[in-house]
């Protein structure tokens, strides 16, 4: 087995990466890297060499490494196409690009662990109250307002868009994050958490979840 998984259970971004090797049926092997306050294992100096960012995921195949989950999912679509998960042709490539980015770019850098510690540390403030309710909402006007009448996000099949979308709709449950408005990405999203891909690369069925 050569691929090589870095992972935490509860990292969003790191579930879609489980998500996209499982829907193309990939062997891969999972290296748990705790986050956990007071463990921090992603800032120990081991994993500091493979990854100077010092976050997950990051993907092993031989001798190659990739870090940030965008890059390891263009690379695995590009070295193991079997199973496609960007369509080939346009504008419905572009598409999908542009909704991974809606929660790549938009929602995710203001609403991940690093900035919500900050804003606890620093500004004695509970991102909780408001703050992340506010950005999942402002991305996911956008995102459905393009997301297909399903039954996944853009269509018939699922694509990285739905790798994209799943993790963010578990993390704004998490939270409590209200989804009434958000119709079509609620359906698309429990339509992906039918299928035994999306099942097993949840952070619960994880080895380390809790830790």
């Amino acid at each position: 087995m050569s691929l090589r998984l870095y992972s935490y259970w509860r990292s969003s971004a790191a579930y879609r990466v489980r998500i996209a090797l499982n829907l193309k049926g990939l062997d891969y092997e999972i290296v748990p890297v705790s986050l956990a306050p007071g463990v921090s294992e992603h800032r120990g100096e081991a994993y500091r060499a493979k990854n100077p960012q010092m976050l997950v995921p990051y993907l092993e195949d031989g001798e190659l490494g990739i870090a940030q989950s965008m890059a390891i999912l263009e690379y695995l679509e590009e070295a193991y196409p079997g199973m496609r998960l960007l369509p080939q042709s346009e504008p419905a490539r572009s598409q999908v690009r542009a909704f991974c980015n809606m929660i790549a770019c938009d929602i995710h850098p203001l609403n991940n662990l690093r900035v919500m510690n900050y804003i606890r540390t620093q500004f004695n403030a509970d991102p909780a109250d408001g703050w992340y309710t506010h950005w999942v909402h402002e991305g996911f006007r956008a995102a459905e307002a393009i997301a297909s009448d399903g039954p996944y996000v853009l269509g018939a099949n699922t694509t990285l868009a739905d790798v994209f979308l799943v993790p963010q709709v578990y993390n704004a449950r998490r939270f409590k994050v209200p989804l009434d408005d958000f119709p079509k990405l609620v359906a698309a999203s429990n339509a992906c958490n039918e299928l035994t891909a999306f099942q097993d690369a949840a952070p619960e069925a994880q080895s380390d979840a809790s830790a």
